[in-house]
């Protein structure tokens, strides 16, 4: 399998798990406005735990017809989960068999990237190697600012949000993780032995980095979205330097 078939193959892994995750999504949704209609109100911390589904399993309606759509629903959400957890499994045994292997180890070394962001950066954008610059690979996810010109002024708005929408979505999530202190967790520590010394800096620099510039913003008062953002532009670049880290894939 040539490096093109193994970066399809895994593209067509996580869309369809994002694909699952959006349906399960939406059945919730429904399900907990019916709940809600009937005045069913969770007094938990957590929806979805085992606590919480403990409790749907508790309910009863005095009309039949509405105990069994109660069931479809709550049915609809297992079977989702299920077919996510497929996905799951299929995608972790692809990377390890996948010609990116060592790159999703590479960028899993950087905090709030686990597995599955990895695994949609590389599907996505296959070989980063072919990124020039990593202003470029910003600019391809659409997270710089864009700029307004009238006369001789220069006016920056929000971000683009061309390129590649899916990898500009998991590098927003992960950017919440910034938020905490720069700290060497156990995770982080046991993804960095599977990495060289060089990338382990790479890693740890931008934990530093980007916990500071999340601090500094949100300090400032910036909406969360806005902070968030900012933080993920800057770890796009220092997803570039992993990538240049590693040669390019070429068979598997």
């Amino acid at each position: 399998m040539i490096a093109d078939d193994a970066q399809e193959a895994l593209r067509d892994l996580t869309r369809g798990r994002e694909d699952m995750k959006r349906l399960q999504r939406q059945s919730k949704q429904i399900l907990l406005a019916f709940l809600l209609r009937h005045g069913r109100r969770y007094g938990g911390k957590s929806y979805w735990t085992k606590a919480h589904y403990g409790w749907l399993a508790d309910q009863k309606f005095t009309h039949a017809s509405q105990q069994i759509v109660f069931e479809e629903y709550l049915n609809a959400i297992k079977s989702l989960n299920l077919r996510v957890d497929v996905f799951d499994r299929q995608i972790e045994k692809m990377a390890e068999e996948s010609v990116f292997k060592e790159v999703i180890e590479g960028l899993m070394s950087l905090r709030g990237v686990n597995r599955l962001t990895a695994v949609t950066i590389v599907a996505e954008l296959g070989d980063l190697r072919r990124f020039e610059s990593a202003p470029q690979l910003m600019a391809y996810l659409g997270l710089v600012p864009s700029e307004y010109s009238s006369g001789g002024n220069r006016t920056r708005g929000g971000i683009t949000k061309t390129g590649n929408g899916h990898v500009r979505r998991v590098l927003v999530e992960s950017a919440w993780t910034y938020r905490h202190p720069a700290r060497k967790t156990r995770t982080i520590e046991k993804r960095a032995g599977l990495v060289s010394e060089a990338v382990q800096e790479i890693s740890w620099k931008a934990q530093v980095r980007l916990c500071g510039k999340y601090t500094a913003l949100d300090s400032r008062g910036k909406l969360k979205v806005q902070t968030c953002t900012a933080v993920a532009r800057e770890l796009a670049g220092f997803i570039w330097a992993v990538g240049q880290a590693y040669p390019s894939p070429k068979a598997a």
